[in-house]
């Protein structure tokens, strides 16, 4: 390939995952990225800062949600206006089965499952101060994201495995099963 060929990022995150696939992420260097990408070992650090980054660049995802639950109407309740902004999150994601292959590069290797624990951390800590920011009490606004986040699980795991389902439709089942789960019967009478 071509030095010259534009997107070296993507390039870079292709071939990184390959290579992660095929002989694991511990026996991959990031010399052999670089070369499978057709790029320089310097150009790898220009995108990122090692090579368990590659899985994991950027922000996309947290500036996007932060922005989506931003521009929701102030009058929904913070549960409502952070299930809005999940429904939109599938417009960014890449497609299933590049997600479905770093799923399984991530859950066979300890190091990447701990950097993908640390990046939800940061999503979670930056909706946080979103909350924060409309007036909701920093506890609550941590309980609510947290109840969010296991929402988000339930849709995404199901998403990744049903090509005919839309992400949205995902989270609005799974919201319902909880609101279904956590509702109390009405008391008899006796």
């Amino acid at each position: 390939m071509p030095r010259w060929e534009s997107d070296a990022q993507g390039r870079l995150e292709r071939a990184a995952l390959e290579l992660f696939e095929t002989q694991g992420f511990e026996r991959t260097s990031v010399a052999q990225i670089a070369v499978a990408a057709g790029l320089k070992e310097r150009s790898f650090y220009r995108y990122f800062p090692d090579k368990r980054e590659v899985l994991f660049a950027g922000n996309q995802l947290e500036t996007h949600l932060v922005a989506q639950f931003e521009a929701t109407d102030p009058d929904l309740t913070p549960l409502e206006a952070l299930l809005t902004a999940l429904r939109t999150t599938e417009e960014i994601f890449r497609p299933r089965e590049y997600l479905l292959r770093r799923a399984r590069v991530i859950a066979a290797n300890p190091a990447l499952a701990e950097r993908d624990l640390i990046k939800l951390a940061d999503i979670a800590d930056a909706l946080t101060r979103a909350l924060e920011r409309r007036g909701v009490e920093p506890g609550k606004a941590r309980f609510v994201i947290d109840v969010v986040l296991a929402i988000h699980r339930r849709a995404a795991s199901r998403w990744l495995t049903d090509p005919d389902a839309s992400l949205s439709q995902l989270i609005t089942q799974a919201a319902d099963e909880l609101r279904e789960t956590v509702t109390l019967p009405a008391p008899t009478a006796h």
